[in-house]
C-alpha cells in the first residue's frame, strides 16, 4: 500500500552536488518506481519514514509556488529534474507538479536537464520546447522487460521508454539515454545503444553502486531469492581489488569513440 503524504516544502530548487548541475529540483520526496537498486533510498534518514523505499511518497503541493516570478539568478544556469524521484512518477498524472514547476520556470531561462523512466514524459512536449538549452532522458537499464519489471516495478517498460524517445527526438528536443546503473551480466548496454542510436543525441554511463544506502542489502535479497546463480559473480565482481569496473569502463569509452558516439561516463570504482 502506497502512503501517500500531501506536504508544503520551505524551498524548491537546491544547489547540486552532481558533476554537471549547478541546481537540482525534486517535485517529490519518495518515488514509488520502487527500483530495487536505488541509490535514493538513502533519503529515508531524512524523511521519518519507516516504510520500505517505494512505499511512500511526499508530495511538495507547494512546488510551483517557490520558483521565484521574476529573477536573473537562474539564467545560463544548469537546473536538472529531479536527483532523488522520479518527475514522472505516476502520482505526476494526478498532482502535476513537474507540468507546473516547468512552467514556472520558462521565463527564468536556465539550461534544464530532465531525466525519467516514464513515457509521461511526451506529455510536456510543448513546455520543454519552450527552453532554449534543454536536455530530455530516458533511464534504460535493460531490454528485457520480464527483467526490469523485477527491478523496476512501476516503470514504463524499455518498449515505451523507446517510443517516447522516438517522440521526443522528433520534436526537435535533444535526448539522451542514461544506462544506468549497469547491472553485471543483466546489462546488455551495446544492444541498448542499437536500439536507440537513431533517437538518442547522447549516452551517460552508470554503474551499480553497492557502497551506501541500502542498495547492496536490497540488490543481494533479490540475487538470493531470484537469482541465486549469478551471486558467485557479484561476489568476484565487487570484491576488492577487482577490476571489473576499469575493464567495462574502457570498452564503453573505446566502443562509443569507434562508433563515434557521444559518451558521458560516471563510474564509481571504490577508489
Amino acid at each position: 500500500m502506497l502512503k501517500i503524504n500531501e506536504i508544503k516544502a520551505t524551498s524548491i530548487i537546491s544547489k547540486s552536488n552532481l558533476p554537471d548541475s549547478d541546481y537540482v529540483i525534486n517535485p517529490y520526496v519518495g518515488c514509488n518506481h520502487a527500483c530495487l537498486y536505488c541509490y535514493a533510498r538513502f533519503m529515508k534518514r531524512f524523511t521519518g519514514h519507516d516504510e520500505p523505499w517505494g512505499e511512500f511518497v511526499d508530495v511538495k503541493i507547494n512546488a510551483p509556488d517557490l520558483i521565484p516570478n521574476n529573477t536573473f539568478k537562474y539564467r545560463g544556469k544548469s537546473i536538472f529534474i529531479a536527483s532523488v524521484t522520479d518527475p514522472y512518477l505516476p502520482l505526476e498524472r494526478k498532482y502535476q507538479l513537474t507540468r507546473r514547476v516547468l512552467e514556472k520556470l520558462i521565463p527564468l531561462r536556465p539550461k534544464l536537464g530532465i531525466q525519467s523512466k516514464s513515457d509521461l514524459i511526451v506529455r510536456d512536449i510543448d513546455l520543454l520546447k519552450q527552453f532554449d538549452d534543454c536536455e530530455v532522458g530516458l533511464t534504460i537499464t535493460t531490454l528485457d522487460e520480464k527483467l526490469q519489471q523485477e527491478l523496476e516495478p512501476t516503470a514504463s517498460s524499455p518498449e515505451r521508454r523507446i517510443k517516447a524517445l522516438e517522440e521526443l527526438h522528433q520534436a526537435g528536443l535533444k535526448t539522451y539515454v542514461f544506462i544506468g546503473p549497469i547491472l553485471p551480466l543483466l546489462t546488455d548496454w551495446k544492444k541498448i545503444i542499437l536500439a536507440t542510436k537513431h533517437c538518442t543525441d547522447f549516452y551517460m554511463f552508470e554503474n551499480l553502486n553497492l557502497s551506501g544506502g541500502g542498495v547492496k542489502s536490497s540488490v543481494g535479497a533479490w540475487l538470493a531469492a531470484c537469482h541465486p546463480e549469478w551471486q558467485t559473480e557479484y561476489d568476484k565482481i565487487y570484491a576488492r581489488g577487482s577490476d571489473y569496473w576499469d575493464k567495462m569502463e574502457t570498452e564503453i569509452k573505446e566502443f562509443c569513440r569507434e562508433h563515434q558516439i557521444e559518451a558521458r561516463v560516471y563510474f564509481h570504482h571504490g577508489k
